[in-house]
């Protein structure tokens, strides 16, 4: 049975999702955070392609003591692999959780990166 913060979320990620449909020209940065990790994509809606990907799930991060400083490098990471792929430009898909913590940190760390947004 989903709690009702999932069901919350869920209503809030079909609002969203209507609104936010990546490009090849403008793809979608979508995050997802788990209680431990945060991750991060961006996505070709158009041909359903994942085009750049990050997380602190790897052995990179394992330095950190926070997740929220985590979670900005994770967005620097991200911004890094997609300016290598030409990308500069992305819409922010939140996945229905408030702009707020460990997903502002790592929006922010992607606008230090160098993506626009």
């Amino acid at each position: 049975m989903k709690t009702f913060k999932t069901k919350r979320r869920a209503k809030i990620r079909l609002k969203l999702k209507k609104n936010i449909r990546g490009s090849k020209g403008t793809p979608r940065l979508s995050v997802f955070r788990s209680n431990k990790n945060i991750y991060a994509q961006i996505i070709d809606d158009e041909n359903g392609n994942t085009l750049v990907s990050a997380s602190s799930n790897s052995k990179d991060f394992d330095k950190f003591n926070n997740r929220c400083s985590a979670s900005i490098e994770v967005g620097k990471t991200i911004a890094e692999r997609a300016l290598k792929k030409g990308i500069s430009l992305v819409k922010f898909d939140r996945g229905g959780y408030l702009y707020h913590g460990r997903v502002k940190s790592l929006a922010d760390g992607a606008r230090e990166g160098g993506l626009k947004f």
